[in-house]
């Protein structure tokens, strides 16, 4: 049965479209399963009912006409409860409904189970039979199980027809959602545009050809190209190889004739498609049906397929330059973006950024804050090729992607896109006024940066100081290890353009989803491995000599503050500040008048929380991280699609753990901070302001927003909402009591923030 499933499995990976995966299915599940039913019926939100899409054994011309709403029939109780129904005469059910025109007045014997994705019901899957008798559990195993591998292929078929503004039953569509995670907040309307790197076959999109015969004439042009590169080959290894393996070069210049892989790339161009695009189609189904076929010997010819393959794209790319079209509003999406890919894209025309793989910690991300560009990364249900030159909705504050937008649905985005703008220039005159409440209540805003554009936007934006310098963004960029003396210059920088403000400097954080190229880090379980402290005091020599690098770049400005992040234990904070005196010493030694910074820790793990009083003792300040606490305490990787909506810094539990520490804290009379995005959410500040963070540290872009709603409330106010909400139990009721707290304070028009969700 194992086989079966695994070969029904690869036949659908391998099909063209949705409708042939769905022929398969169906045909395949009724021979596995030796019944005389199979069919599949799938949801369609525009017309709220499932429609029958393929079936074997009932009538043909029912396909795709008939349907049951939403809670009808057995079909219906299938979706509707999301659990399998198993029935042995199923007309004696009580939700049993005939549907006429099928033909399946002739079976009795009834099961169905529900195809889930991502928790949302796609559709069910049905298998009937003429013989009264329950299927037994080895088969309803199997096909629960097979619903499960198909249903990511379904959903992505589906989504390939959203962007193409079809549902499923072929009724036009329109405002497809497709959820992400949140890069960089804002919002944009634009057309998209792939980017995509070389000679990778996977990745290239559908484009139209603008002239078919000149298309064609450059491909055949690249084919021969190729041919004469094999023929080399062949004449090459003679002498070195027998004859009988030599002629393998022979097999590849057959492949590429025109009755083969050439005639059929040639073809689909004739179909409007441009070379490239054609030739990965071809390339990509040839390889997916190899890859399926159960004879190991034909599964590894699919390597030779996407050699060959890939060598005319080589020739295809290096032979024609193309030019990148950006359109006005370009949104630039590409399976996984890079910097260089961002750095190409003409500023003016830059409107956001989507990326298929990818989390908020990636290097695209923390440039696109920096630049102010909305962002979504990890949208993985999102099928890129198909989006080239279409319009797009681009939410950052949700995380999501709107595909075929709707004239009303355009025009509430482009109202909110008007808004913020209004918003932000409004904002611009509380720039330099105190963040104070109106009963006097005083609260220092400072900001998290990472490159130099992120200090000068800072300071444009009123930022008292910084409470998180990200060290590890020189080292993302670098391709091996800074030196000493370069660190030194990004410091100094830093201090320099701060100055006399204080500026928190973290040190070197890498590991979890923060991996540097030129130091992998490799683990099963890369969050819960070696990351953060742990790195660098395993390497004294990188820890040592940034300590070294930043109190050179402090001398004359005397505003560094020192921060130990992913603290675990007490031996880890007595570690490293052994380590950081030894750096103090040798500079004094060697003659710098160096001053000894402060030195603090970073609260973002559970046993940090309940040490907090010890840690509180051992050093100079404490400040709270709180994006880690809340995945750590709760359990949740927000950078992953199938769970990121259960990341919540509202959770009754991250609420707690963050007055224990402001609360442990001031009693060891030690500064406390928190610099995480919770910070930078306007209703998140009012109940930071209200536990007692003196400093609240946030990207620049939102500071100007949180300064507005502290000086909308007063302490006492703030403090009866903390009361209130530390008594509920929910995250959701958290978060609606305080956004009805900013909506009766006037300040509304600041919920679309930095959500924290």
């Amino acid at each position: 049965m194992l086989d079966r499933l695994r070969s029904i499995v690869q036949k659908v990976n391998a099909a063209k479209d949705l409708q042939s995966a769905l022929d398969i299915i169906v045909s395949r599940v009724r021979d596995a399963l030796d019944t005389q039913v199979c069919s599949v019926f799938l949801f369609d939100a525009d017309i709220n009912s499932h429609v029958l899409m393929a079936s074997e054994g009932l009538r043909k011309e029912a396909i795709g006409h008939v349907s049951l709403q939403t809670g009808e029939g057995l079909v219906g109780l299938v979706a509707k409860h999301a659990e399998p129904l198993n029935l042995q005469d199923a007309a004696l059910h009580p939700s049993f409904h005939y549907l006429q025109d099928t033909g399946e007045e002739d079976f009795h014997s009834f099961l169905g189970v529900p195809i889930i994705h991502h928790r949302s019901v796609l559709g069910v899957l049905v298998v009937q039979h003429e013989e009264r008798r329950r299927f037994d559990e080895s088969e309803e195993a199997f096909l629960i199980t097979l619903s499960a591998q198909l249903a990511g292929v379904i959903a992505h078929a589906e989504a390939t027809g959203a962007i193409e503004g079809i549902s499923p039953s072929g009724q036009k569509t329109s405002d497809t959602i497709f959820t992400g995670i949140s890069g960089s907040s804002g919002v944009a309307i634009g057309q998209a545009v792939i980017v995509f790197p070389h000679a990778d076959l996977r990745q290239i999109p559908q484009r139209r050809a603008k002239n078919i015969e000149k298309e064609i004439a450059f491909f055949n042009s690249c084919l021969q190209s190729v041919r004469d590169d094999m023929r080399e080959l062949h004449a090459s290894l003679e002498g070195h190889v027998a004859e009988e393996e030599r002629q393998l070069f022979d097999v590849y210049v057959r492949m590429l004739d025109d009755n083969a892989l050439g005639n059929e790339v040639v073809e689909r161009i004739k179909t409007g498609s441009w070379a490239q695009g054609a030739l990965a189609y071809v390339a990509n189904e040839h390889i997916r049906n190899f890859e399926s076929m159960s004879d190991s010997y034909l599964r590894e010819r699919a390597i030779d397929i996407k050699d060959l393959c890939s060598r005319v794209l080589f020739y295809l790319q290096e032979k024609e330059t193309i030019e990148t079209e950006y359109h006005e509003n370009t949104i630039l999406v590409s399976e996984e973006l890079t910097p260089a890919m961002l750095a190409e894209a003409p500023k003016d025309k830059l409107k956001g950024l989507i990326s298929i793989k990818g989390s908020g910690n990636s290097h695209v991300a923390i440039l696109a804050r920096t630049m102010g560009i909305p962002t979504v990364m990890g949208v993985v249900d999102l099928p890129s090729k198909q989006l080239d030159g279409k319009e797009v909705i681009l939410d950052g504050y949700k995380g999501e992607v709107i595909g075929n937008p709707s004239d009303q649905l355009r025009k509430q985005y482009q109202d909110t896109i008007e808004e913020q703008d209004l918003l932000n220039r409004g904002l611009e005159n509380i720039k330099d006024l105190p963040c104070e409440t109106p009963d006097s209540h005083r609260v220092h805003l400072w900001v998290n940066t990472g490159l130099m554009t992120d200090v000068i936007h800072s300071l444009d934006q009123g930022a008292e100081g910084i409470g998180l310098f990200r060290t590890e963004v020189p080292f993302l960029l670098s391709e091996r290890f800074p030196s000493e003396q370069e660190q030194f210059e990004i410091y100094h920088e830093q201090l320099e353009a701060f100055a006399p403000k204080l500026v928190t400097m973290r040190t070197l954080d890498v590991g979890g989803d923060k991996s540097l190229p030129y130091f992998p880090i490799e683990e099963a379980n890369p969050f819960l491995g070696w990351r953060g402290i742990r790195v660098t005091l395993d390497h004294p020599e990188i820890f040592t000599a940034q300590i070294r690098a930043m109190l050179r770049a402090s001398v004359g400005l005397e505003n560094l503050q020192i921060m130990l992040p992913m603290i675990s234990n007490i031996h880890e904070v007595t570690a490293a500040k052994q380590l950081i005196k030894k750096a103090y010493r040798e500079l004094i030694q060697e003659g710098v008048k160096v001053k000894y910074p402060p030195v603090g820790v970073m609260i973002e793990l559970p046993a940090a929380v309940y040490q907090i009083r010890t840690l509180a003792k051992m050093v100079d300040f404490v400040s709270v991280g709180s994006n880690d606490l809340t995945q750590y305490l709760l359990a949740v990787d927000r950078n992953n699609p199938r769970v990121a909506n259960l990341y919540s810094a509202f959770h009754p539990a991250v609420l707690a753990a963050l007055q224990q520490v402001v609360t442990a804290a001031k009693e060891e009379k030690k500064p406390v901070s928190i610099c995480g995005e919770m910070a930078g959410d306007p209703g998140a500040a009012i109940l930071l302001m209200a536990m007692g963070y003196d400093v609240l540290s946030m990207n620049a872009s939102t500071l100007l927003k949180v300064k507005s709603v502290i000086r909308s409330v007063t302490m006492d106010a703030a403090q009866d909402l903390l009361d209130q909400v530390m008594e509920l139990d929910d995250a959701q009721m958290i978060r609606s009591a305080v956004d009805l707290a900013l909506f009766n304070a006037g300040v509304d028009r600041l919920l679309r923030s930095s959500r924290t969700n």
